[in-house]
């Protein structure tokens, strides 16, 4: 039996993750999120090697009673101030981030865990100076909060396996969507303003790409990382490598919900909204082991399940 805890457990990936982690009843699992923005719906606490604690991490007196209660083997460390709009409107909130990465650290050395998988971000590349990004070539170079607080995580992971033995993988995720992702997100929001007919709003001219990896094959790479022992000590770009403007993303979701909505340009935002983003997504196809789904069926699966309401 392995004992597994998952922080941010409420959220959109990590609630995937804990439920595939509690298909095997030799795991236990412990989700723990502060429904800051998690909502409980997401995961299926019906079953009973699945246990939900309402904890905030970045809160050394909440987290340590979770630790030296349950005693996880594993840690897999989501909880964050997520989205770009929200990030950039609280980059104070956002630093408060490296007190729960600090705390889950300083736990996991003193209670034993054997690895701390990371949620990091494509964030951390900036603007690309190397297509595709490279887990070990690209350099780290945006200033945005966000991204400073995913880095000096890695930071964190690496100083922490070198002095204190503690194993780590990080997974850099690249727009993961999905059915139960939050409504602020911009597959999800294009979606819901299709099906109501309303203005799908585009920031710039929608010429800045981007890569859509759908959730199933994020939680399938990430899970076989976790299951075969692969990545240890090392970092993996989670994501695709099939690159669509943001204007082409909208002209799909019209065309698949058969909307009548219309196009409207907004000014760009002022920071965040990088130019273009395109992974090299070689490591993650050795753990996935089947074909990435492709993003106009990864579409139509959302439109077709139900769980699209959440969030």
């Amino acid at each position: 039996m392995s004992r597994i805890l998952v922080t941010g457990g409420a959220g959109f990936i990590p609630s995937e993750m804990a439920a595939r982690l509690a298909l095997d009843p030799a795991n236990e699992v412990v989700a723990v999120d502060n429904l800051l923005t998690g909502d409980l719906r997401k995961l299926p606490l019906d079953r009973s090697n699945l246990h939900f604690i309402k904890c905030d991490v970045n809160r050394f007196e909440d987290i340590s009673s979770v630790f030296f209660a349950y005693r996880p083997e594993y840690v897999f460390h989501y909880a964050a101030v997520v989205g770009v709009k929200r990030t950039t409107d609280n980059p104070v909130m956002v630093l408060h981030d490296i007190d729960g990465i600090r705390n889950v650290l300083d736990l996991s050395k003193n209670t034993g865990v054997k690895r701390v998988y990371f949620s990091s971000s494509s964030e951390v590349y900036g603007e690309p100076v190397e297509i595709p990004q490279n887990e070990h070539t690209t350099p780290l170079n945006s200033k945005l909060p966000y991204a400073i607080v995913k880095n000096l995580g890695e930071a964190f992971l690496r100083s922490y396996h070198k002095e204190f033995s503690l194993e780590y993988t990080v997974f850099r995720f690249f727009n993961t969507y999905g059915p139960k992702q939050s409504h602020d997100f911009v597959v999800s929001k294009f979606i819901r303003a299709a099906l109501k007919g309303d203005d799908i709003t585009i920031y710039g001219d929608g010429g800045q790409t981007r890569t859509f990896c759908y959730i199933d094959d994020n939680i399938d790479a990430c899970f076989n990382a976790f299951k075969r022992q692969e990545a240890v000590n090392d970092v993996v770009n989670i994501g695709s490598d099939v690159e669509i403007s943001i204007l082409e993303l909208a002209r799909l979701v019209i065309e698949l919900t058969g909307s009548k909505s219309k196009l409207v340009h907004l000014p760009p935002l002022e920071e965040g909204d990088m130019t273009r983003r395109m992974p090299d997504v070689s490591r993650m196809r050795q753990l996935l082991g089947h074909e990435p789904v492709k993003l106009r069926d990864g579409l139509q699966r959302i439109l077709a399940d139900t769980r699209f309401i959440m969030g």
